[in-house]
């Protein structure tokens, strides 16, 4: 595959109002807030100095959302937060998972390189996370044949760049992506490339939580009624949906702690569908970071054009 060299540069606005849909679970979850993303074509300190400005969209201030803000502690005691906590620059490894082959988006590429507005659905969370000070270098975890996608952003951005081969499975992926993170990391973040719209704001939060405890993960509340089935499809019970959360990414953990997980993984043969499922084995605790819910998964076309809506809201018809 040649790197898409009529990349259309993204520089687009939403201007949130309350007639504008929002994808936050509720019509009436609006704000007003301008929001600027910036395109493969706009330089790191454009990137550093406005930190996408999507944090606001997650704002606090508008006081009918602040019933509804959840704070989920999985653990308690000694891992109680503290202001104080300071994730250093350059401190950060991420390993960016591009390596799937995105069967269910039925398309001729694999779905983290299909364009969304004109941009690879992987250079988003890439330019995401090069932005970031926390962040020194970006492990990227992809088929050889798609380097030069990320190859041609080199000049835009200020961290080191490695590449890892993919594995068969998913924690084989990572494990691989491990093996090529600098031995003085204090945190391994890692993220799916399907994943576009993470926001500056969440990953920093998850940061801190990850150095605080050791392990931590992007999540948002469940908003459907999940039930337990047997094999015959027949309910055996309703789960409380208060206890139940959906795990996103990126997934952070110290380095250390991913290694001996691995060891005890890789030993006994478990197989695990996400990173801090590593860490579960070890008894280790996790803590769940409150993230949102427009951190999709682009995995079918609905997911492709609710991404392209949420980055570009169509603009309301006058009545």
């Amino acid at each position: 595959m040649s790197t898409i060299q009529s990349r259309l540069p993204l520089s687009c606005f939403a201007s949130f109002s309350s007639s504008s849909p929002v994808f936050l679970g509720s019509a009436n979850l609006i704000f007003k807030r301008s929001v600027r993303l910036f395109s493969a074509t706009s330089t790191p300190d454009q990137f550093g100095k406005h930190s996408f400005l999507l944090k606001n969209f997650n704002s606090l201030q508008n006081s009918r959302l602040a019933h509804l803000r959840i704070t989920c502690a999985a653990i308690s005691g000694e891992f109680d937060k503290s202001p104080d906590i300071v994730v250093k620059e350059k401190c950060v490894s991420v390993i960016l998972l591009a390596g799937g082959t995105g069967k269910r988006m039925g398309a001729s590429m694999p779905k983290q390189y299909l364009p969304l507005l004109g941009q690879p659905i992987a250079l988003y969370s890439f330019f995401t996370f090069c932005a970031l000070p926390e962040v020194r270098e970006i492990v990227v975890v992809c088929d050889p044949s798609y380097q030069d996608i990320f190859e041609d952003a080199k000049e835009k951005i200020h961290v080191d760049m490695k590449f890892a081969l993919p594995g068969k499975e998913r924690q084989d992926s990572v494990y691989s992506g491990l093996q090529a993170v600098d031995s003085s990391t204090e945190l391994v973040c890692i993220h799916d490339s399907a994943r576009p719209l993470v926001l500056a704001e969440d990953v920093g939060k998850v940061l801190k939580d990850a150095l605080r405890v050791g392990a931590a993960v992007l999540g948002v509340p469940s908003k459907a009624t999940i039930k337990e089935a047997d094999s015959k499809y027949f309910v055996v019970k309703t789960l409380d949906r208060k206890t139940l959360w959906e795990m996103q990414t990126p997934q952070v953990i110290k380095p250390d702690l991913l290694r001996k997980g691995f060891e005890l993984v890789n030993r006994e043969g478990l197989e695990v569908t996400d990173d801090v499922s590593i860490v579960e084995h070890l008894k280790h605790p996790v803590y769940i970071t409150e993230g949102s819910y427009t951190n999709i998964k682009v995995t079918t076309p609905d997911d492709l054009l609710l991404a392209e809506r949420i980055l570009k809201p169509t603009s309301p018809k006058p009545s």
